[in-house]
């Protein structure tokens, strides 16, 4: 409890803290968001103090080089004043001469006691500050140009250049720069002519007609004599395509077409000012510094447009767009091989030994080729290879003995190129099937013999990872023989049915006969009687009706008795919905005489509850259980004649319908078991013991259902499983 409290007190001392510290600055741009000499300022600004997260600026833009007249001065400073109203900030930062002289002349109208850093001006008046009354809130960093700097470092370097012309618009600031341009031209008496060029527009200055043997520093030209103003764009144009060499004072046009100079980093400039904006804010006076962390640049594509070469200058420099040699680009390669040359002895050895080995495991690979080509070719299935584009690659020559061509007239080649041969036209179908239904994978071919060959069709993909190679390998598998072969089985299962189907036929007959043996004797009986009774002349009508009726009864059981066998006998045409025991006990009808005659016991046991509907082939089912009760009824007859009993049981599992037919005759040799289901297996006498084999057959062609046998103690157990509809 103690510790959660602590931590609440912490937690409320460090964000009163952070309040308490948190500081808030207002920039003021002269110009537009997009100019790029005061955009790069104020980046290098922005990336110092947006590092402190105590530290809140906003940004206004005064857009003077489109507008500069005392009207929108005095709009915009109505503007600002509510803008500004409930606002308080910690210091107040006008980037360049508009904003500055913006910010002193209405200082105490917009704002109270704030400290005031003016960034990129190049001239600073004590005087003008004190008539203000803000001589302890105002600093400065200057950004004055080197001039005279610029100008010697070209008087030593370059000495075809002559004559050196300096670029100076006529706006506001450029009269600012004036006094130094003046005060250069007065006190440099070298080797170079210098020429204050101040023209009126861009264009002027284009088609200036500029001296053989001269150059330019270009200080500024932003804004023409009309007020319009130039776009960086448009000045760009004029220093690249300039007929003479272009230096600079600022990094605004390094890498733009300038030759190069002296110049000002304006975003270091930003980045000093952000510096400086945090010294204030941490209680530093006021204080006035002149930035003069100057840098030399050249670009190596325009001292070589004007065949000029840096010969005299000891300071550091930096070139731009210099091409490499192959010494720079590689210098680190070179400088590493000089290190390590006692190793490149070592080396050779290795790379001797490595061309030995990799020679001898060319021989190695040449020998495999071969060796897999031989392999590839013995295999009597047709393979070819195809790049991820569809190309042959490769093949063996059953395949080329396939569609009667040679492997180089296929390599390099498309199937679907080679359309109008009869053989490729059938391969080509065969793996469009293929592709649109992967399980259909079987395919005919006709040969030129007009023979059919039936064909199996394998498609892999294989990848090179190393090399980024991937193709198909397709192999055709004649499976014409076998499928040959199964027909032949077909044709002997239809066999083996057809006969099962005479033994029950005869089963079948044999039932009739038994059955119609009673009605025929009834018959025959009442026939005689009529006889003898007519003979005696002693009935009258009625007893006619009698023994006509007696008749008709009789042969009417009859006719029922061949409708039954009729129906049994009859193959199902379609499944339909059936009940099991009905069935059962339409097929025992049939044998029950039999069973009987034999002295066999048979009972019919259903678990309370069971689900009787089979959705199947009811006569197949009726057969297949029949042909199981014929083969326990021939089992049981080696049993003691009051020994015999079969017991069916009907229950569910799950969605299934169990049926077991369980006997208790001697069974079946567990050696035996499982080859009872093959064709033409028996323990009897010839032309017996199909019986069996046929049942499976049924269950499983017709009904989809399956059928075991197990021996128990005494007997077998025969299990049939029957899916239900759900």
């Amino acid at each position: 409890m103690y510790n959660n409290y602590m931590r609440k007190i912490i937690l409320l001392i460090f964000f009163i803290n952070i309040h308490l510290f948190a500081y808030s600055i207002l920039i003021i741009n002269s110009y537009h968001k997009g100019y790029q000499w005061s955009d790069k300022v104020i980046r290098g600004l922005e990336d110092v103090l947006i590092q402190k997260d105590y530290i809140d600026f906003n940004i206004l833009y005064m857009d003077s080089k489109r507008i500069s007249s005392s009207e929108y001065f005095e709009s915009l400073k109505n503007l600002y004043k509510i803008q500004l109203r409930n606002r308080k900030y910690d210091l107040i930062i006008p980037i360049d001469r508009f904003a500055y002289d913006f910010v002193l002349e209405n200082y105490y109208e917009l704002f109270e006691t704030e400290p005031i850093l003016a960034v990129g001006i190049e001239r600073f008046s004590h005087e003008r500050v004190k008539k203000y009354s803000l001589q302890k809130k105002v600093s400065a960093i200057l950004e004055k140009r080197d001039l005279f700097g610029n100008v010697n470092m070209i008087e030593k370097n370059f000495y075809n250049i002559k004559k050196l012309y300096i670029i100076n618009d006529k706006s506001i600031n450029g009269k600012h720069t004036e006094p130094l341009i003046e005060d250069l031209i007065k006190n440099f008496n070298n080797r170079i002519k210098l020429q204050y060029l101040k023209e009126d527009d861009l264009s002027s200055l284009k088609n200036y007609p500029f001296e053989n043997g001269s150059a330019g520093l270009f200080i500024r030209f932003y804004k023409n004599k009309n007020g319009k103003l130039n776009k960086n764009s448009e000045i760009i144009n004029f220093i690249k395509n300039s007929k003479i060499p272009i230096f600079v004072t600022d990094s605004l046009f390094v890498g733009k077409g300038a030759t190069g100079g002296k110049i000002v980093d304006l975003y270091k400039l930003g980045k000093e000012s952000g510096q400086m904006a945090l010294d204030i804010l941490n209680g530093k006076d006021a204080m006035v510094i002149e930035y003069k962390d100057f840098e030399y640049f050249f670009d190596y594509e325009k001292l070589n447009e004007f065949l000029l070469s840096i010969v005299n200058l000891s300071e550091p420099y930096t070139i731009i767009h210099k091409k490499k040699t192959f010494f720079d680009n590689y210098r680190n390669l070179i400088d590493f091989v000089f290190t390590i040359s006692p190793l490149l002895v070592f080396l050779i050895l290795g790379l001797i030994h490595n061309i030995y080995k990799r020679k001898s495991l060319e021989k190695d690979l040449r020998k495999r080729i071969e060796f897999d080509a031989t392999m590839l070719n013995a295999i009597d299935s047709p393979i070819f290879w195809q790049d991820s584009e569809g190309r042959i690659v490769d093949s063996n020559n059953t395949f080329c003995n396939l569609l009667e061509l040679s492997s180089d007239y296929l390599y390099g080649k498309k199937l679907i190129d080679l359309k109008d041969n009869h053989n490729i036209k059938q391969i080509v179908r065969m793996i469009s099937n293929y592709n649109l239904n992967k399980n259909n994978n079987e395919f005919d071919f006709i040969d030129k013999d007009n023979n059919k060959k039936i064909y199996l069709i394998k498609q892999a993909k294989f990848k090179e990872q190393k090399i980024k190679y991937e193709g198909y390998v397709t192999i055709f598998t004649d499976i014409t023989r076998e499928r040959e072969i199964i027909l032949e089985k077909q044709k002997n299962r239809q066999f083996a049915i057809q006969q099962s189907k005479l033994a029950e036929i005869g089963e079948i007959f044999s039932s009739i006969a038994h059955q119609w043996k009673t009605p025929l004797i009834e018959i025959t009986a009442i026939a005689q009687e009529l006889f003898y009774t007519r003979k005696s002349k002693s009935q009258n009508i009625n007893e006619d009706d009698s023994f006509v009726k007696d008749i008709m009864q009789q042969v009417t059981y009859m006719t029922d008795t061949i409708n039954e066998f009729q129906k049994f006998i009859m193959p199902s045409n379609k499944k339909v919905d059936f009940n099991i025991e009905e069935a059962i006990e339409t097929m025992l009808e049939i044998v029950n005489h039999n069973l009987k005659y034999n002295n066999i016991k048979i009972s019919l046991n259903i678990k309370e509850g069971t689900n009787l509907i089979v959705h199947g082939y009811k006569n197949e089912v009726m057969q297949s259980i029949l042909n199981i009760i014929n083969n326990a009824r021939d089992a049981l007859l080696n049993n003691y004649y009051k020994d015999r009993k079969i017991e069916i049981s009907l229950f569910n599992e799950k969605s299934d319908l169990i049926i077991k037919i369980i006997d208790n005759a001697k069974g079946i040799n567990i050696k035996n078991i499982n080859k009872i289901f093959e064709p033409y297996y028996t323990t009897k006498e010839k032309g017996h013991g199909i019986g069996l084999y046929m049942t499976k057959v049924i269950i499983e062609d017709k009904m989809n259902g399956k059928i075991s046998v197990e021996n128990i103690e005494r007997g077998a157990m025969f299990t049939i499983r029957l899916a239900q509809r759900k």
